[in-house]
């Protein structure tokens, strides 16, 4: 179990990474010659088996263990009206996932993945962050321990995604106290159609960013005093698995400003990480585009749960089946255009 006392302590860790496999990474891309087909053919396909390649630190990778963690939490935020749920749905949802009536479920059954649900600080919501920090170091820390803990070595690839009322709000605020702008630029409608909502995030993000603003120069103190228990813990997963070798996939807007901290403090901080799929939510571009990390798929989602993380893993089998599956040149007996 990783215990972190400090912030101090918790961001050595996030400056002491591994770097991916070159030579694994390089190894799939002379075999990708061999297979029969034109070469590099199949486009992204054989990027991601390289990817896969490079941070499982092998030259032929595996999908056999893939898992799906979601993490839930609740905000105090939502007592500034910026949506229509009560903070009661977090755990309601996460109720129903653990019964397997949700999206998720589905989408994991049909992935072959492991899914595992995790309630961050018993689902205690953060302090308004419009008003006061949202943790205390302390229960920063522990919240990062909560998602760090929580990865174990056996996985081949680990899925992230989230649960919590409120947390889009949060997202826009960790983006824009992470990359500038306000809360119009970041803020969309989240889970709610409603106008009033949508402005009420924004006078939200911007409140907040007024307040904390002489804190936020740093990555780990914006992400005390704007994020929430499930962001905490997101972080912390997304650390675990580069400290043990783990490919990871992410879901959309919440879960990719939950991590984006890791790279202002890293510049090669998240490069074990790729986006699944661009989501519906505005503000989800533009912080890909900060971090240079481009979704793979779009498909207009935005219902989070880790949903668009686990629609994208049997387009990761895909790859990795034609790479282990099809024949070469020489097997079918023809000359290789490389010759």
């Amino acid at each position: 179990m990783k215990n972190f006392e400090t912030l101090d302590q918790f961001r050595q860790a996030c400056l002491d990474l591994s770097s991916q496999d070159d030579v694994s990474e390089q190894a799939t891309y002379e075999k990708q010659k061999t297979l029969l087909k034109p070469p590099g053919s199949l486009g992204e396909l054989e990027n991601l088996v390289g990817w896969l390649a490079a941070w499982q630190k092998k030259p032929d990778p595996t999908l056999d263990r893939v898992c799906m963690m979601i993490f839930a939490g609740n905000h105090g935020v939502t007592e500034e009206n910026v949506t229509p749920y009560p903070a009661s749905i977090t755990e309601l949802m996460v109720a129903q996932i653990n019964q397997g009536g949700a999206a998720i479920n589905q989408l994991v059954k049909n992935a072959n993945a492991e899914l595992r649900v995790i309630p961050v600080n018993n689902l205690e919501p953060t302090a308004n962050i419009t008003q006061a920090p949202a943790m205390t170091e302390k229960q920063f820390l522990q919240a990062v321990e909560a998602g760090y803990n929580a990865i174990t070595p056996n996985i081949d690839l680990l899925c992230l995604g989230e649960v919590g009322i409120g947390n889009t709000t949060i997202a826009a605020a960790l983006s824009a106290a992470l990359f500038g702008g306000d809360g119009a630029q970041w803020v969309s409608k989240g889970t709610s159609t409603a106008a009033e909502h949508t402005i009420n995030k924004q006078k939200a993000v911007d409140k907040a960013l007024a307040l904390h603003e002489s804190f936020l120069h740093d990555p780990l103190e914006t992400c005390r005093r704007l994020g929430g228990y499930e962001h905490a813990a997101l972080l912390g997963a997304v650390l675990a698995a580069r400290h043990l070798n783990i490919p990871v996939l992410l879901d959309g807007f919440v879960c990719t400003a939950a991590i984006a901290a890791l790279q202002k403090l890293n510049p090669a901080g998240l490069d074990h990480t790729k986006i699944s799929h661009l989501s519906a939510e505005k503000g989800h571009l533009l912080l890909a585009g900060n971090l240079g990390l481009y979704p793979l798929i779009a498909f207009n989602m935005r219902l989070g749960e880790g949903t668009g993380a686990a629609t994208v893993v049997p387009l990761l089998k895909g790859a990795l089946a034609c790479y282990t599956g099809m024949n070469s040149y020489q097997d079918a007996g023809l000359p290789s255009p490389q010759s």
